[in-house]
């Protein structure tokens, strides 16, 4: 039999395999089945045929039967280059009340908690299943999750509530706002900038797109907020581009622009009616580029889409959280994480983790050894509660 590893060594191996987005996740996902096979629970890694270097987990512990807790994180970290760093990024290191390295906070410091309370599950024996569930590529638009979703419905019976584990400081956060980008390539016509009316500048094309953005943000803002809008902050959805190149020269109507329109969704908004809004406008944008030079053109092609979370009426997971944590405010947030995708596959979801998302993807991350230990304090109350046939 392995040896029983502590929360903080658990974080402390999960945190040297260097899985930033762009690399691979295979080591970790390995050491994390190995470790869990020593223990006698059988874990699945489902490698994606796309990405034959990245792999998702998954593993079930206690009665083979549906209803299933689902602990949920996701193997992938941000990048460390261009920041100054006090000490390795994937090595942990314990200073000040504070455990430093590059996922601790966001998120395999929950990883480990989460893999901790599957075994510990496992010797407790308990009534209720419990199940582990870790993603890859959440990083670059949690685009891992619906595909591990899926296939772990094929090989374990459903769970029924998901806790995404996300910094939220321990405290269950019911809602978030939905994340859709659409990656938009403007193809002009090249001539010199001193007879522009016979090319077709995509730069200049590309920003009065880019001014769009800035006219509904204007609109939303000014505008009363639903009911289920007004916890978020800001309470509407904004249209973003944070960043955009092309061009050649300075005397060259530019050829190509590239960009990013970023929508972040309120609850209860038709994502589907921005995007047709957007693409709207590219095709007005379109045609009179085409009227100079018909073969210009804009291409428009689904960089990201991640569901909102939606507050549920009496939702399992919101009301568990809600029991072993105490928490009963009102907690909503405007980034997107993996719980939405959950809640779309018909699971009840919530986001409770440990660990300030101010930290996630900063330099000399951390999580304090408070906020570590009292994760660890929500995972021993979650067993018991499953042993004891309870969280239903």
């Amino acid at each position: 039999m392995t040896e029983r590893l502590s929360p903080l060594e658990i974080m402390t191996r999960l945190i040297s395999f260097p899985t930033v987005s762009s690399e691979t996740n295979l080591p970790l996902v390995d050491w994390v089945a190995d470790y869990l096979d020593g223990h006698g629970i059988t874990a699945h890694r489902w490698i994606d045929p796309e990405q034959p270097h990245k792999a998702a987990l998954f593993a079930h512990v206690g009665p083979d039967q549906n209803g299933a807790i689902v602990l949920s994180g996701h193997t992938d970290v941000v990048p460390i280059e261009g920041q100054h760093w006090d000490s390795d990024p994937f090595s942990v290191v314990e200073r000040g009340g504070k455990y430093y390295g590059r996922g601790t906070c966001d998120m395999k410091g929950f990883d480990a908690l989460a893999i901790w309370a599957l075994v510990e599950a496992r010797y407790a024996g308990v009534t209720r299943p419990v199940q582990l569930a870790l993603s890859y590529d959440e990083e670059i638009g949690c685009t891992g999750a619906p595909l591990m979703i899926a296939a772990m419905q094929k090989v374990m019976p459903k769970g029924s509530a998901a806790i995404v584990g996300e910094p939220s400081m321990m405290r269950a956060v019911t809602g978030h706002k939905g994340a859709y980008g659409y990656n938009t390539h403007v193809i002009g016509f090249e001539v010199h900038s001193s007879i522009l009316q016979t090319g077709v500048n995509a730069v200049m094309t590309a920003a009065p797109l880019i001014d769009w953005a800035n006219v509904q943000n204007a609109k939303n803002m000014a505008a009363t907020p639903s009911e289920l809008a007004a916890d978020f902050a800001p309470p509407w959805t904004t249209c973003h581009v944070g960043e955009i190149s092309g061009g050649t020269a300075h005397n060259i109507t530019a050829k190509d622009c590239r960009f990013m329109m970023d929508f972040r969704v309120v609850p209860g908004e038709d994502a589907a009616g921005w995007k047709s809004a957007y693409l709207d406008q590219v095709r007005q944008a379109e045609a009179r580029m085409q009227a100079i030079r018909p073969e210009a053109r804009i291409d428009v092609t689904e960089g990201f889409a991640v569901p909102a979370l939606a507050p549920e009426p009496d939702g399992e997971a919101e009301a568990l959280v809600r029991r072993l944590t105490g928490d009963n405010a009102t907690h909503v947030v405007s980034y997107a994480t993996e719980a939405g995708q959950f809640q779309e596959a018909g699971y009840s979801a919530v986001v409770c983790g440990p660990g300030d998302i101010a930290q996630a993807h900063q330099p000399n991350e951390f999580i304090t050894v408070a906020q570590f230990r009292q994760g660890q304090d929500f995972m021993q109350r979650l067993v018991r509660t499953l042993v004891g046939g309870g969280a239903g």
